[in-house]
């Protein structure tokens, strides 16, 4: 270096002009030309159509939408109804350059005109994870407590996803459309999976603690050996048990155990059990595994099936709009299994399902002869094992509302 300048040496300077010489002249623009610009076009492979159709209709001809779709890296007959497709090209030309398909918010094939025709390719976009906190108190329900809890961390829709499946998790030990009281408090720890075009997912919920007339109960997630995830208690015992706490998944109660107004009757009787009031054509599921003792009409119940649990109790669930397939009597069915949808026969205003819990031929309060029972516990080097997963994740359970761990 000398003056600040940089002294070239001859060989330097014959390589820089044999460079220079393989680079095409630049090109000067004249006047008032302006640069070629880009333009986008947006459709969507509605139902039944084809996606010729919808190419053809955002300007490409029939053989370069053959072309295109020849080049797609999958087969264009799985692709969906609704899915979001973007044609583009530049200014330059009348003609497309390129068209994308969103097949999800991770995951996207390109389709590029070259020198040679339509190449296509998929691009998986990866999804960067951070851990968080997340507390609520409960004033009304799950949704409002996990929505006041993080509603500055999550979108609606990832905040809509926690609180169903929080209640996923819990679903043996508390129904959350029913169970849950003022002033009930819940912490959670969780992955937030979130994409450079602003998209968020929930990811793994790592533990959780549902406090409930100041006693917590607390959900520790753990592998297990044939490689999937189970949640346990703090005392290390299985959070599932024999029966589920609710016959619909995405539920809302409607009606409570005891005293009320028959809705179509006009008159004041015991109703003998519980009302959830769902979309026609839920999923209704049966809540332990049994024998289906009773598939038909049942009076005002309309629609209705009945199952009779190892135990001796029997469980009613009524106003069905339909039956599952193979669902009749004799038949065994296992925890969680579909047994019908949600419907409005018999004596009933609007869709729900009517479900009973019946002991020695008598109905009783599902709340009480459902009690939350746990389930096995975890023993020798696998209670080990928990203890130290739940130190860690006990840890970060009492850490502040936010985020514990950023992506790296």
């Amino acid at each position: 270096m000398k003056g600040g300048i940089r002294l070239l040496t001859t060989a330097a300077i014959v390589a820089l002009a044999i460079a220079a010489l393989r680079l095409p002249a630049p090109q000067p623009r004249r006047p008032g030309e302006l640069l070629p610009r880009r333009w986008f076009q947006h459709d969507t492979l509605e139902r039944g159509e084809t996606l010729s159709e919808v190419l053809m209709r955002r300007g490409l001809t029939g053989s370069e939408a053959a072309e295109v779709i020849a080049a797609l890296p999958l087969d264009p007959r799985r692709l969906p109804a609704g899915l979001n497709i973007e044609v583009s090209g530049d200014t330059a030309s009348t003609q497309a350059r390129a068209v994308r398909f969103f097949l999800a918010a991770d995951r996207i094939v390109h389709v590029v005109r070259g020198d040679s025709g339509w190449v296509g390719s998929e691009e998986r976009i990866p999804w960067k994870t951070d851990t968080l906190v997340v507390r609520g108190v409960v004033s009304s329900s799950l949704y409002e407590a996990v929505e006041a809890g993080a509603k500055d961390l999550l979108p609606s829709n990832a905040r809509q996803e926690l609180a169903w499946n929080i209640a996923d998790i819990y679903e043996y030990r508390v129904d959350m459309s029913r169970e849950l009281r003022t002033g009930d408090a819940l912490r959670v720890v969780f992955e937030r999976q979130s994409l450079p075009n602003g998209a968020v997912r929930i990811g793994m919920v790592i533990a959780a603690g549902l406090e409930r007339a100041g006693t917590e109960v607390q959900a520790i997630r753990m592998d297990v050996n044939n490689g999937r995830s189970k949640y346990y208690d703090q005392q290390g015992r299985s959070l599932a048990a024999s029966f589920l706490r609710s016959p619909v998944q995405f539920r809302r109660i409607s009606s409570m155990f005891g005293n009320r107004k028959h809705p179509v009757l006009g008159t004041w009787r015991q109703h003998q059990g519980m009302d959830y009031a769902a979309n026609s054509g839920t999923p209704v599921r049966t809540i332990g595994d049994g024998t289906v003792i009773f598939v038909g009409r049942k009076g005002g119940y309309g629609n209705a099936v009945e199952v009779r649990h190892p135990n001796g109790y029997v469980t009613r669930y009524g106003h069905l709009r339909g039956f599952a397939e193979g669902i009749r009597t004799g038949a065994h069915v296992s925890i969680e299994q579909t047994i019908g949808y949600v419907g409005m026969t018999g004596l009933a205003t609007g869709p729900h399902l009517h479900f009973e819990v019946l002991v020695g031929g008598v109905q009783k309060d599902p709340r009480r002869v459902l009690q939350p029972t746990a389930g096995p516990p975890l023993v020798g080097e696998d209670l080990k094992l928990f203890q130290a997963i739940r130190a860690a994740a006990v840890w970060s359970l009492d850490q502040p509302a936010g985020v514990v761990v950023h992506a790296p």
